[in-house]
């Protein structure tokens, strides 16, 4: 298969905007695709190599993709600079010289998609001394043979910019319009979800149908999306939504691990895949040694602890055990502890079909509690007041809240989804405005006064998981200290962006453009109708959507999230009609 191919189908998905265009050409590309090449066909169409958990990237800066560039096509490192930065993407710079440089090159010849497959493979596993030179060398031979627009992906894959608008469930839509059904489609998300690999929910679908797909199960060592929870305004109404008798358990100020236990370890994996398992090796140590099985993936929350008082610490402790540099301090100064909430596999038995008592119990029953592995403090409760005492509980310990669980038949592990089967309630609740946002940053404008010369304000998103955009819901200016100020810029530009992103809807202009990737956390006054933001637009109100009042930033980067994992126009929506209006008030 050639790779031209592939090249030719980016391009044509981002020439469209349409959600449903996007589905048909790629599912009628991957019609044409052999079976031996789709799952680098699916993971290159998001990207990548590889499953978003495997450890490994490719790892090519911009300035050692340029050098690349400038010695394929002739050209001086100072002028394939200055494009760059004239255009910010590499992908631009090399399909322009690449174009340029084609028109006297006689001797090329056409690349296949493993050539580049395997090519791409060695960039990523090249290491030592002479590494850098490796990865320019087998970049430019790539560059060498390639045409305009392969050179254009080629360059965007090396640098992690691959974004062509087709995300995540347009590539199950296209999956299942290609080998199976629209009624299908649940079925082959649902295999997703339960391995977090595109790439084999594609062959095994493309092998033996919806049915093989369907017999996928639970496997150590490839991560479940985790499940979430809604949320309702008071105690007495979860305690009413879950019929009157819930199980409750104390909500910590920690970072959420998946943990997958083997026979050649354990594996700590983040919300959002990332390997934590070097920055909680005391942690997986411990979980070894406490289990009584052989395999097994259990949920929980790590959180730090005041060594001397054995008191919680808030999240902002834990969060330094996930430097890249001095983490054996961390580790000794730092000591955490993991709060089990649920157990999703146990030698060999997929525990996401059972209700949440059977796996709770399963959980308790196989490991020996102590120590920094424990597990969450739960209480059954019967009514509003028991609902309430439970809470005030979680709060004194210094917890964030409770989680709220259903007790019924019908309350299975539900990975990758939100559901009033689960029902968390802070003790933000008990303010104006319901919980705080987890929004993506799709813009910056630049600063005035003090802020002259850096970003002083981000324009913020929800995403929208129908349409699978991010909308607007408010320009965020404060709470920003000046030590996030300055640390702006390392944190955003590596995802700037010339034009506004395919899947940004956005009517606010930015100096500034970014693809969504960072997500802060924002508290707000309320929420009210918006005639500027894009989120809900024309759901409540004809011509208005929904902003946020006053937002200020919390001083917390959620980098355990993804954009897609951060908070939905949905729960905004849900959150605005909880609130009592006194007017129609319009907010910018």
């Amino acid at each position: 298969m050639l790779f031209s191919e592939l090249a030719d189908t980016f391009d044509r998905l981002e020439s469209t905007g349409s959600r449903l265009e996007m589905t048909s050409i790629l599912a009628a590309f991957l019609r044409t695709v052999p079976k031996d090449a789709l799952e680098p066909v699916i993971n290159l169409c998001r990207g990548k190599l590889h499953p978003d958990f495997y450890p490994q990237v490719l790892g090519m800066s911009d300035k050692l993709v340029l050098k690349a560039i400038a010695f394929t096509s002739g050209t001086p490192d100072d002028k394939v600079e200055e494009l760059w930065v004239k255009t910010g993407d590499p992908g631009e710079v090399a399909e322009t010289l690449i174009s340029k440089k084609k028109q006297m090159t006689l001797f090329s010849e056409d690349l296949t998609l493993e050539r580049v497959f395997s090519s791409l493979v060695s960039i990523e596993n090249a290491d030592g001394k002479d590494s850098t030179e490796k990865k320019m060398k087998i970049l430019s031979n790539l560059l060498h043979d390639s045409s305009p627009v392969e050179s254009r992906y080629l360059c965007r894959i090396v640098t992690g910019r691959m974004r062509v608008g087709a995300g995540d469930m347009t590539v199950l839509d296209a999956l299942s319009e290609c080998f199976a059904t629209k009624e299908d489609r649940p079925a082959i998300e649902r295999a997703y979800n339960i391995t977090c690999d595109m790439g084999l929910v594609a062959t095994t679908l493309a092998d033996g149908g919806v049915e093989a797909v369907s017999r996928i199960g639970v496997r150590v060592n490839s991560p479940v999306k985790v499940m979430l929870a809604e949320r309702l305004p008071s105690i007495g109404e979860v305690v009413e939504k879950l019929g009157g008798r819930c199980a409750m358990e104390y909500k910590y100020d920690g970072i959420r691990v998946q943990a997958h236990i083997g026979s050649d370890g354990v594996r700590l994996y983040s919300r959002r895949l990332e390997d934590l398992t070097d920055n909680f090796q005391d942690i997986g140590e411990s979980l070894k040694a406490k289990y009584h099985g052989k395999e097994a993936i259990i949920e929980g929350e790590c959180v730090a602890i005041d060594s001397e008082t054995g008191f919680m610490l808030p999240f902002q402790n834990v969060t330094h055990r996930r430097k890249k540099h001095g983490l054996d301090d961390a580790i000794r100064d730092i000591p955490v502890r993991i709060f089990m909430f649920d157990m999703l596999y146990r030698d060999g038995e997929d525990l996401t079909g059972r209700p949440y008592p059977e796996r709770r119990r399963t959980l308790e029953e196989s490991f020996a509690i102590g120590g920094n592995v424990q597990m969450t403090t739960m209480r059954v409760v019967e009514s509003a007041d028991e609902g309430e005492d439970f809470f005030n509980g979680a709060i004194a310990a210094r917890c964030e809240g409770i989680m709220a669980k259903s007790l019924s038949d019908e309350s299975v592990y539900r990975a990758g989804s939100r559901g009033f089967l689960w029902i968390k309630y802070k003790k933000d609740y008990q303010q104006a405005l319901t919980d705080s946002f987890d929004l993506a940053v799709v813009g910056a404008f630049y600063g005035m006064g003090k802020r002259a010369g850096r970003y002083g304000a981000l324009l913020m998103a929800a995403f929208d998981s129908e349409s699978g955009s991010f909308k607007t819901v408010c320009k965020l200016g404060t709470g920003f200290d000046d030590q996030f100020l300055d640390s702006m810029p390392d944190l955003l530009d590596d995802r700037k962006s010339e034009k506004k992103p395919k899947s940004v809807d956005a009517e606010m202009e930015p100096d500034v453009w970014f693809e969504p990737d960072v997500v802060l956390e924002v508290v707000a006054a309320e929420i009210t109708l918006s005639p500027i933001h894009t989120a809900a637009r024309d759901e409540i109100k004809e011509g208005a959507g929904l902003g946020l009042r006053f937002p200020r930033f919390t001083g917390r980067v959620r980098d355990d999230k993804t954009a897609e994992d951060c908070t939905t126009v949905a729960e905004i929506t849900e959150i605005y009609n909880m609130q009592a209006h006194d007017s129609d008030g319009l907010s910018e």
